[in-house]
């Protein structure tokens, strides 16, 4: 079953066109990774997905209805998280306050606190610096910031945007650990934007691979990994196909 479906949608930024009649599926349960370089177009899906950006053409179905054109806020209430790129936590606001900002649409004030522990369990480094400006804190800290912020509105499907940008790779590793957990335990679908599409491929069940705004490859996650193009473009394993291969013989080692 698919809980989201974008069909042609096309968006653009001014007279610049960011995305050229994307379509794509979302499987409930899932985790689904979009793959592409600076520029073509990734976070565009995602902001047009949580309303931030309105399509110019094409429809958006989440649980089978269309949500394209909707205000950012119902989108939310509608069950969609953003985790967004660069993370955009509130500087000033301590960590519980980033924390309560994300479930700014709930009146059920024993389920926030029940939640916001749940993210401490996910990031107890957050749990440390609760009354801590969210400003002073790492960027990994501030990334786990945003992702537990995302999970204050209990979405139906997450949206998360470049996750391991800027992190380095032991962050990046844990960070992704927690997703797949996010996935398995709380069976939170997940839309993934990232460049680094070693791990993304690694976490995900199928991707897409978009080019200049628009969507020239998708296939499972496993098969995209052995594809060529994908492991010289995005892999980076041009002279190492069968080490990429070997590889993959352990490939979902969270799972």
């Amino acid at each position: 079953m698919n809980i989201l479906e974008l069909s042609n949608v096309e968006a653009s930024y001014g007279p610049v066109q960011a995305l050229r009649g994307v379509s794509l599926t979302v499987e409930k349960g899932k985790i689904i990774t979009v793959l592409g370089a600076n520029g073509a177009g990734k976070s565009t899906i995602l902001k047009t997905i949580s309303g931030i950006i309105d399509p110019s053409k094409g429809q958006i179905r989440f649980n089978g209805e269309e949500i394209q054109g909707r205000d950012p806020d119902r989108i939310v209430r509608g069950g969609i998280g953003h985790a967004p790129e660069g993370r955009e936590v509130f500087a000033l606001l301590s960590v519980e306050e980033n924390l309560r900002m994300g479930a700014y649409t709930r009146r059920d004030r024993d389920g926030v606190a029940k939640d916001i522990e749940l993210v401490y369990g996910y990031f107890p480094i957050l749990k440390e610096r609760a009354r801590q400006e969210a400003g002073l804190l790492s960027g990994g800290q501030q990334q786990m910031l945003a992702i537990g912020r995302a999970l204050l509105s209990r979405p139906k499907l997450m949206l998360m945007d470049e996750p391991s940008l800027g992190l380095s790779p032991l962050l990046t590793q844990e960070i992704f650990r927690i997703i797949v957990r996010i996935n398995r335990e709380q069976g939170t679908t997940i839309l993934l934007v990232e460049q680094n599409a070693n791990m993304a491929l690694d976490v995900g069940d199928h991707g897409y691979v978009l080019e200049v705004g628009r969507i020239v490859m998708e296939d499972t996650c496993q098969r995209l990994a052995q594809n060529k193009d994908v492991q010289e473009f995005y892999l980076g394993m041009k002279a190492h196909g069968v080490r990429g291969q070997r590889r993959w013989k352990k490939k979902k080692q969270w799972r």
